[in-house]
């Protein structure tokens, strides 16, 4: 490794314990998550956060943006949203000396560093298409001209799992953008307690940068230059592949899922497990580490069949039993 990239790697893993510092002071517990949220970010990977209300989903993304020294803007998704609210739009100027109008760009609050979707369910998939093409491509295209956001670009989403009122599933184009799907679930008692003392009294300080958008985006740049095994790369193509249902796809998969991951999934596995090494210190990513990342990736990526949802089976539910029916 050269020198600059073995200085470049001890900073990662400093980076990493600060940034956990940073998040102490507001968040409790949710190990967790944070370590598959900075598992995607150094991945240059979107989130999409999956819990109950007052789990401090937004609170996470919005200390994070603030422990990583990152512009960052909100969306409030709500049923009357539309994709100019998203994207920005063009609006007439006139001089008034000479008459002359012109169109202007008024940029969107979709341009920033990391981009916190909040409840993104509660919009039509017509304003939820509006982030395809930034998700993907980081442009945005109004009218005949296309305009970049600039790097790093995110989009943290939250969605609430458990209300349907007023709420459109997000379309599987629109989940396939998303790196990973987190699963935030409730505190333990002991962590519930600290939250209680915490929120009534003093909310002790603001979390504060940790590092620049230059080293960021050097740090995520280095992840993907460093080695990975062959035969972890294979494993995550495997895994990725044995989620279809045909010929030779385990059983749990042809009897219960409709439909499985694509392509983007196998990048993601290989990658995740990559970085997710890197944050630990380790230069080489292992079998281990794709089998840790992959219910995040695969999750929201397997559709389950009727026969599944008649047995009260869920995605997640068939990607564990993936995993543990698919050898090394």
């Amino acid at each position: 490794m050269p020198v600059d990239d073995s200085a470049l790697f001890d900073r990662l893993a400093r980076v990493r314990a600060d940034v956990l510092a940073q998040l102490g002071r507001r968040i409790v517990g949710q190990s967790d998550v944070i370590e598959r949220m900075l598992v995607a970010l150094f991945s240059r990977g979107h989130c999409l956060f999956v819990g109950v209300p007052g789990l401090a989903k937004t609170l996470l993304v919005s200390s994070t943006a603030k422990a990583l020294g990152l512009d960052s803007g909100r969306i409030q998704f709500t049923p009357d949203l539309m994709p100019a609210d998203v994207t920005g739009s063009e609006v007439l100027d006139e001089d008034r000396g000479t008459g002359h109008r012109q169109l202007r760009f008024v940029p969107g609050p979709i341009f920033t560093n990391l981009l916190l979707a909040d409840e993104i369910n509660r919009t039509p998939p017509r304003t939820q298409a509006a982030l395809l093409q930034a998700m993907q491509e980081g442009h945005v295209t109004v009218g005949r001209q296309t305009y970049p956001i600039g790097t790093p670009f995110l989009v943290f989403a939250t969605q609430n799992p458990i209300e349907q009122e007023g709420t459109y599933p997000l379309p599987e184009a629109q989940l396939d953008r998303f790196m990973l799907s987190i699963d935030v679930d409730y505190p333990s008692e002991a962590e519930e307690v600290q939250i209680v003392e915490r929120t009534i009294g003093d909310l002790g300080p603001e979390p504060e940068p940790v590092l620049d958008r230059e080293t960021l985006l050097a740090l995520q740049a280095l992840v993907r230059r460093l080695p990975a095994h062959d035969g972890v790369t294979k494993y995550a193509v495997k895994l990725a592949r044995a989620t279809r249902p045909g010929p030779g796809a385990p059983d749990v998969v042809r009897q219960y899922v409709q439909w499985g991951a694509g392509p983007r999934a196998s990048q993601f596995l290989a990658l995740g497990a990559r970085v997710r090494a890197a944050l630990d210190g380790r230069l080489s990513p292992d079998l281990e580490d794709v089998r840790r990342i992959a219910p995040s990736v695969l999750g929201h990526r397997v559709i389950p069949s009727f026969a599944a949802e008649a047995e009260g089976l869920r995605a997640k539910d068939l990607v564990q039993r993936l995993i543990e029916s698919v050898p090394a």
